[in-house]
């Protein structure tokens, strides 16, 4: 909950120099944009806030990312699949790959880091050899304008027609609410519940904290650290869906690089321990808002592009510099109460 807080206030504070820097930040255009983006990375954080609450970590969902857009635009433009089972069918191999993932970490005991690393380049190479090294996409996306209006839809968006010296226009009133954010905002609820109110979620935290006093409880710590790679799979598959179309074009070579190094850095930023053990739906969502936030204002400020990855470097660092100074505090606490 400490985190959480503090997390919320340097939002807030974030936000507000923004603000006063750039008043355009809080133009209605920007906003709904800001919202859209929060939403497309947030779904997949989750994901990958789960997996480091286990202690693991996931460094493929990127390479997912470009392998699920290309199959996507392969199955739909290609093999002219109807739009609801080439989605499925996108989400389905995400998924299929974090089983494996999980397999080779809890049954061959590999290193979660090393496994992940080579489904990185593992799954790129494939992306690129399936489409040739050339890049795909969806046109027009005749036919499939319900997956269009998924990933850049506004619900309750509202314009008005109206003359200005005699010229007919069209003005925005209300920008509407980001369909990515609407469905950020459900997996939130639905993982919530999942984790912080529920027997699997608090044998989630379990595992992160002692996975050997766990197991020694009788909880089979195999099936539930694999479960998280499969549930990370699942989000990335939505993602991965919602991105291709909001791009409507897949580079195999460059979609979705370091994409899961954003989703990394939300989570730490939003609490998650890489020790394991710790971390909050809520968190994850907050620390996705700060981080693009942070990159918002460093395009509205006019500071070069190029120090996006500087950010995330700077926020990876300062979060788990937080996370060690307040776990050697408790654990200073803790001495200090026995004795």
């Amino acid at each position: 909950m400490k985190k959480e807080l503090g997390i919320s206030i340097l939002l807030v504070v974030v936000c507000s120099v923004t603000a006063l820097k750039n008043p355009a930040f809080l133009s209605a255009t920007n906003l709904a944009n800001l919202a859209n983006i929060i939403g497309l990375y947030g779904i997949f954080s989750i994901g990958l806030g789960l997996v480091i609450i286990t202690g693991g970590i996931d460094l493929s969902v990127g390479s997912m990312f470009a392998l699920g857009g290309v199959l996507l635009a392969i199955a739909l433009r290609d093999w002219n699949w109807p739009w609801p089972l080439a989605a499925c069918f996108v989400i389905l191999v995400p998924m299929i790959l974090g089983w494996v993932h999980g397999l080779l970490i809890t049954r061959l005991r590999i290193q979660a880091f090393i496994v992940t690393l080579c489904g990185l380049l593992l799954y790129r190479g494939l992306a690129r050899y399936i489409a040739k090294d050339t890049t795909k996409g969806f046109g027009t996306a005749q036919g499939f304008e319900a997956l269009r209006f998924l990933a850049k839809g506004r619900l309750f968006r509202h314009t008005v027609e109206e003359t200005v010296e005699g010229v007919a226009q069209t003005r925005v009133v209300f920008e509407g609410i980001p369909m990515p954010f609407i469905v950020l905002i459900v997996v939130t609820v639905v993982m919530w519940f999942v984790l912080h109110r529920s027997v699997y979620g608090r044998y989630l935290l379990a595992v992160g904290r002692n996975e050997e006093a766990t197991r020694f409880s009788g909880i089979n710590t195999r099936r539930l650290v694999a479960s998280t790679y499969i549930v990370g799979g699942l989000l990335t598959g939505i993602s991965s869906v919602l991105f291709a179309f909001y791009t409507n074009s897949i580079s195999p070579s460059t979609h979705g690089n370091f994409y899961e190094l954003y989703g990394i850095a939300a989570a730490v930023l939003g609490g998650c321990s890489l020790r394991g053990g710790e971390g909050s739906i809520i968190g994850i969502v907050i620390g996705t808002a700060l981080l693009q936030v942070l990159q918002n204002l460093v395009n509205l400020l006019g500071i070069d592009s190029s120090l996006n990855f500087a950010v995330i470097g700077a926020v990876v660092l300062v979060g788990v510099l937080a996370d060690q100074i307040l776990q050697q505090r408790s654990a200073t606490k803790q001495v200090r109460a026995r004795h």
